[in-house]
């Protein structure tokens, strides 16, 4: 997948540089740079065709199965205490963690935005709760805008666009060094919505290359 990337309080320049990041980091470009449209095409029409519209439970299940592959920890929790530890769902949850790196995959509604990039400044600063996991740099991987028109995803998603937006007036409680990962759409395909039995389903099309000789 292409994509793009904003740093937010110089974490590009330190993920590149600095050693106790820099493996971790080019794990999370090679897995980016290693799910093509192929793989997307493939695991959508096997396991979600009939029941999502869109391409964002596509992607976050290939993300999962490359991270953990890696042997990032899946779905850690960010604090010791059972009451925060042992609740249902992702809320005190972070999607994958490793070597000092905190990520959230966010293709949620935009109203969560500021959650997902609080959650892992909460895995990267002292707290008076115990935590579980400690971190130092956090990365979060969502959509572009126009990665959300082409893969059909929801209207309300949190884009690439408006995570950055946040980012200004959010400064003084986001503490620790973010990258915001935009995924760029497909090059050779694109969603379409249909309707089968009344249920808005998605549809894959694949754009025909031009082949017409320059000039022709």
């Amino acid at each position: 997948m292409d994509y793009r990337i904003y740093s937010h309080r110089n974490a590009l320049t330190i993920v590149e540089n600095e050693a106790e990041f820099k493996e971790a980091w080019e794990e999370v470009k090679h897995i980016l740079a290693k799910i093509s449209d192929d793989m997307i095409i493939d695991c959508y029409e096997e396991h979600y065709r009939t029941k999502n519209k869109s391409l964002s439970t596509t992607i976050n299940k290939l993300l999962k199965s490359e991270f953990q592959s890696f042997g990032w920890i899946g779905e850690s929790p960010i604090f010791q205490e059972p009451r925060y530890k042992d609740v249902k769902g992702d809320y005190w949850r972070l999607d994958f963690a490793k070597d000092n790196i905190s990520i959230e995959v966010a293709f949620n509604h935009s109203t969560v935005i500021a959650w997902n990039l609080l959650k892992p400044v909460l895995a990267s600063e002292l707290n008076h709760v115990q935590k579980a996991i400690q971190t130092k740099l956090g990365i979060v991987i969502c959509a572009t805008q126009n990665m959300k028109v082409a893969g059909n995803f929801d209207g309300a998603i949190g884009t690439y666009e408006k995570f950055i937006d946040h980012l200004l007036p959010l400064m003084n409680q986001l503490s620790v060094p973010l990258l915001i990962i935009g995924l760029e759409p497909p090059t050779s395909f694109r969603m379409s919505e249909i309707r089968e039995n009344g249920r808005k389903l998605g549809s894959i099309f694949r754009l025909v290359e031009d082949t017409t000789p320059f000039g022709s």
